[in-house]
């Protein structure tokens, strides 16, 4: 026991509970508290799940010496709040996505954790996926070429929290959620190509945001629905590259290529996963048994410094077994690109990356 990582996990609702899950299938980890502001619910997680302590107060489980660190997985609005405080106590801050409400907020979490010599990485899950896998070790053989281009796509039909069927208000409701498909489904995406694209500085962004398609009118009124349903972006990239976004929580289409990447010599579709290449007059579209890939890479080169999940590689990470992935930067730069969007959106007009970091304002719920 004395040689396991032993964390804290601060919000156990749905999500907070796929965590937990993950931790369990983690040997060298230990949950040893847990927070959440329903007291009843945090005990009843912690006899479900045989962690020792529950608090109603994240304070109380932030005092504890023995936790070195936390995984925070509460609604956007306090996910700076809460993991600035976890920094400021000492430890080391695994935080659900969206980084934050705002992306002065999640830049206030990114200098905290780099003034205080901590480790904050933020779930990304899709860096995790068979597909960002395969698509990474081509570009890393050069099979890709040079990469200039990327799209980002995230599509459901009708998907919309709580008026759609499924999850609480609180997802649809700026006060509590910062946005709406850009940071719940965006963020996957985008962290995505910007970490396969080496996460090139943001110039220049135009974007336009809409809710347009109707809704359950008893869910619409009692739901306080103010977010977006459908964003759209057009980056401008470092080096030349560009980067156009399309991410649906509601649209009538019956669906959307997935994301994609381009480059000089090939490129390559996200889902379903594809690669494209030209081999003289010849034009390839090659498919990918991914189960096999995932499989054979393993047993041949041993487990990959990925890990199985986004909890693993954090936990190998701060044992020290492997350098962690650079998930906070990687959500900064998609915080960055999803705040212009709704500033381009409010202007009218393309937005550079200094007027966003400029005209961004904390969020943060009061705690």
């Amino acid at each position: 026991m004395d040689n396991k990582l032993r964390i804290g996990v601060i919000g156990v609702g749905q999500i907070g509970q796929v965590h937990l899950d993950n931790y369990k299938a983690i040997p060298e980890v230990e949950v040893v508290a847990i927070s959440d502001r329903n007291e009843t619910h945090a005990q009843r997680m912690a006899v479900r799940y045989g962690i020792p302590d529950s608090y109603a107060d994240f304070r109380e489980l932030l005092k504890r010496p023995d936790i070195q660190a936390v995984d925070v997985c509460l609604h956007n609005n306090l996910h700076m709040p809460v993991s600035v405080a976890a920094l400021q106590a000492g430890k080391h801050v695994y935080c659900e996505k969206p980084m934050a409400g705002s992306y002065r907020d999640a830049e206030s979490m990114f200098q905290t954790a780099k003034a205080a010599g901590l480790k904050l990485s933020i779930q990304l899950s899709t860096l995790f996926s068979p597909e960002t896998k395969a698509a990474k070790f081509l570009i890393d053989q050069g099979l890709l070429g040079k990469l200039y281009h990327g799209r980002s796509v995230g599509f459901r039909r009708r998907g919309r929290p709580y008026v759609d069927g499924y999850g609480s208000p609180p997802f649809v409701q700026k006060h509590n959620s910062g946005g709406g498909a850009m940071y719940d489904v965006g963020v996957y995406q985008i962290a995505s190509l910007l970490y396969l694209l080496g996460n090139p500085s943001v110039l220049r962004v135009s974007g336009k945001t809409y809710q347009e398609t109707e809704m359950d009118a008893a869910r619409r009124e009692t739901s306080g629905y103010n977010v977006e349903e459908l964003g759209l972006g057009f980056v401008r990239l470092a080096e030349g590259i560009t980067l156009d976004i399309i991410e649906a929580w509601a649209i009538h289409l019956g669906g959307l290529d997935g994301s994609s990447l381009v480059g000089s010599k090939g490129g390559v579709r996200l889902e379903p996963f594809g690669f494209f290449q030209s081999l003289g007059d010849m034009d390839l579209d090659t498919t990918v048994d991914l189960k096999t890939y995932a499989w054979r890479s393993q047993v041949l080169r041993g487990e990959s410094d990925l890990g199985s999940s986004p909890q693993q590689h954090w936990a190998r990470a701060l044992m020290g077994q492997v350098e962690l992935l650079p998930t906070a930067e990687l959500a900064l730069n998609t915080m960055l690109i999803s705040e212009a969007i709704y500033l381009s959106d409010k202007l009218g007009r393309e937005v550079t990356a200094d007027e966003v970091i400029q005209a961004s304002i904390s969020t943060a719920v009061a705690l």
